[in-house]
């Protein structure tokens, strides 16, 4: 009997590696779901199977994130692209919108709210190479403003708040925006600093084609009359996400993965307590070594490096053709940064196990002694 070829290690920023369980899963339930004769995406939307993945998928990621009765989930599509209009045609009521930035995905998510409200930058760490989080005492927020948005975590630049901003403590009584695509369901979430937190499932929840928007129920009703039906917040929530033909396959998956999230176990933790630990210590690992070596450099600041994506450079950039197809013949695929950007690019999402990242540093080490 033949053992099985190891899978490799996915670095990819999005989409991204699925847990294999997970994967599994749906290849054995590709043909016939759970004896209905019929594969997920060839079910009806208003079916009573689906409808069933439906209601338990929403229930977990409830339980899962701990998302109070007062918000609705609602499962969208449009990807965080697509939020970046959204967002605005539902809560800006043509008005004014605050942004700070800190990255790639905060820019032009101010830049696009533009079409639709008077989008202000309320901080900006740009100076820095985007390298940092402005403080928030700094912030010079509108109080009037519809809401403030943020990034909570930047895929290309590597940044993440490791706390939300209490924007009453700073004395602005307003919605706080997170466009949380990249870190969500990776550590917990403070509600009651959030007024809609929303994600493309595509890094760490599932497939690419759902979106996942969780909004208090204050903040929906209230859409501009050029939003879009099939985007209007009001009627997807009292369409339970089926106003319109919702990705299917893309809530299956997730659901499959909010089932696995809530199973895992680190100790004595559970669930995403559990998750949040462990990626905890697989960018320590990671971190530890880049700073302690003279041959890799990661530029963001201590205080604001994310636990997801781990971004890093070469001492000699010439060298960077090498090191890829070297990590490829290691089964260590897509570390190539963003073209923004440059460099390297980890993204250790909630898939990736701590093996990936012990292989991945075993890898940094020997292609160093390679080079010295």
């Amino acid at each position: 009997m033949t053992t099985p070829t190891p899978r490799p290690f996915n670095f990819s920023a999005g989409p991204a590696a699925l847990p294999e369980e997970v994967l599994q899963t749906a290849a054995a339930e590709m043909l016939d779901w759970h004896g209905s004769g019929m594969s997920v995406m060839e079910m009806s939307h208003r079916g009573a199977e689906f409808i069933s993945i439906y209601e338990k998928a929403e229930r977990d990621l409830r339980r899962l994130l701990a998302v109070p009765q007062n918000y609705r989930i609602l499962f969208m599509q449009g990807g965080g692209i697509g939020e970046n209009a959204i967002v605005p045609l539902n809560l800006s009521r043509a008005g004014v919108v605050d942004f700070v930035l800190t990255g790639s995905w905060s820019q032009k998510s101010q830049k696009e709210a533009g079409k639709y409200a008077t989008s202000r930058v309320a901080a900006s760490a740009e100076a820095s190479g985007f390298t940092e989080i402005p403080n928030p005492a700094s912030w010079q927020i509108d109080r009037d403003a519809a809401y403030l948005h943020i990034c909570s975590n930047e895929t290309i630049h590597g940044i993440e708040y490791q706390q939300l901003p209490d924007l009453k403590a700073l004395g602005a009584d307003i919605p706080l925006v997170i466009d949380c695509s990249s870190h969500i369901a990776s550590r917990s979430i403070d509600w009651s600093r959030v007024g809609l937190a929303f994600a493309g499932a595509q890094k760490n929840l599932g497939p690419s084609g759902l979106t996942i928007v969780i909004v208090r129920e204050d903040l929906v009703g209230h859409a501009l009359a050029i939003c879009p039906s099939a985007f209007n917040y009001e009627l997807v929530a009292k369409n339970q996400s089926m106003y319109n033909t919702p990705p299917t396959w893309g809530i299956y998956v997730a659901g499959l993965v909010f089932d696995w999230v809530l199973r895992q176990q680190e100790g004595d933790l559970t669930g995403l307590a559990a998750i949040e630990a462990r990626n905890i210590r697989k960018a320590a690992k990671l971190y530890a070594y880049l700073d302690g070596s003279g041959f890799y450099r990661n530029t963001v600041a201590p205080t604001a490096r994310s636990r997801m994506n781990v971004p890093f450079f070469l001492a000699d950039e010439s060298r960077n053709a090498d090191f890829l197809t070297g990590a490829k013949a290691r089964g260590l695929l897509q570390l190539k940064g963003h073209k923004s950007v440059g460099g390297m690019r980890a993204s250790i999402y909630n898939a990736m196990p701590e093996a990936g990242v012990d292989a991945l540093i075993d890898y940094l080490r020997e292609f160093e002694k390679s080079a010295a």
